[in-house]
Parts: C-alpha cells; structure tokens; sequence
C-alpha cells in the first residue's frame, strides 16, 4: 500500500446529476472502474433529480438559500448512495479528511459534510452547485486534474466562460478555477464513457 503526497496523481471526476436518468451513469461509471483502479480518484456526485425537487420546494414554500443550499447538499448525498448502490466496491466519504484516508483502498465517493462546507465558507446560492463544489474540493486536495462529465454536447473551442453563459457549468466556477494549478477537463458523457471503455475493451 503506498501513501499518497501532495505530487500524487488525484483526479476528481465530477458525474453530472441529470446522468441519472440514463444508462450513461452506469456507463460513466464502469469507466471509472475500468480505468482509474490503482489511481488516487474521487467522484463528486451532481444532485439530479433530488435537487431539481429542492428547487421545487423552495419555489412553493419560499424557504431561504441557507435552507436550500443544505437540502442541496443532501441531494448530493442521496446520489452518493445511489453510485455506491451502483458499485458496492467504490467508498464514501463525507470529509477531506476521510477522502485522505481512503485514497489508498478504494476509489471514494464524496458525500459532503454541510459542517465542513459551512465552515470553509461556501456561499449558499444556487450559484454554486455541484460544479464550484468539486473544483473547491480538487483545490482543497491539491488535484491534479479535474474532469465535469456532462449531459450536454460540449463545444471544445468554448472558454469556462462561455460554457458557463449557456449553464454548462455554473455561474460561479470560473470564481472557483480562477487561479487554481490543476488541469480541468469538461466533457460529454457518452463520448468520455465510450472511449474510455473501448480502451478496456
């Protein structure tokens, strides 16, 4: 078992939520499995279908953000829950500090602490999804890459910017990335999926 440093190969790879009401979740998943065994990886789960219901909710019962962005958050953990149920053999973890602790048994699945994100201050708004929290994750954990598997087609010759006016990513990534030292990578989701297990295949 080797220990993980600060010059560790660490991706985080960032599933997006609307990948739940396809295949191409277990798709993406599997290519994970496939690829990134033996590799220092944790998957940052978007909040789909469970967040779309916070929206809901909050736009019926005028709930603040603080409320909304905590409900967020669990939806996010739902969705951990379900990539686990999906592949019993990957990890949770809720903290920096477990995900450091896991790094070297198993590929993680962040379940992120509302405490820990309160206390780095994370701003609750809808401006910060699970996009800005995986970037704020791979800087914590000094990545090296981070890669946004996205529903969407994605245009390679459009800037974060651009990509963030027509709500690929969200409004307050490009804060999050600005001066960050790791690569990121945002990609659709079958193309990544299918490439990525044909070099298994």
């Amino acid at each position: 078992m080797r220990n993980l440093t600060a010059t560790d190969d660490m991706i985080i790879i960032k599933l997006g939520g609307s990948l739940s009401r396809s295949d191409t979740l277990v798709d993406c998943l599997n290519a994970v499995e496939n690829n990134y065994q033996g590799r220092a990886v944790v998957i940052v789960p978007g909040g789909g279908a469970f967040a779309d219901q916070v929206r809901l909710a909050q736009q019926h019962w005028q709930f603040d953000d603080t409320t909304a962005h905590h409900m967020a958050l669990l939806a996010m953990q739902q969705m951990a829950l379900l990539f686990k149920g999906l592949k019993p053999d990957f990890v949770i973890a809720d903290s920096v500090v477990a995900i450091q602790g896991q790094l070297n048994k198993k590929i993680v699945i962040w379940s992120p602490d509302i405490i820990e994100l309160d206390n780095a201050g994370i701003s609750a708004s809808w401006d910060i999804t699970s996009d800005s929290l995986a970037a704020w994750l791979a800087d914590t954990l000094s990545a090296t890459e981070l890669i946004l598997i996205k529903s969407a087609a994605i245009d390679a010759c459009q800037n974060l910017q651009q990509l963030a006016e027509q709500h690929i990513v969200d409004n307050a990534f490009c804060d999050f990335v600005a001066q960050v030292d790791f690569k990121i990578r945002i990609v659709n989701a079958q193309s990544w999926s299918l490439h990525a297990n044909q070099r298994t295949n």
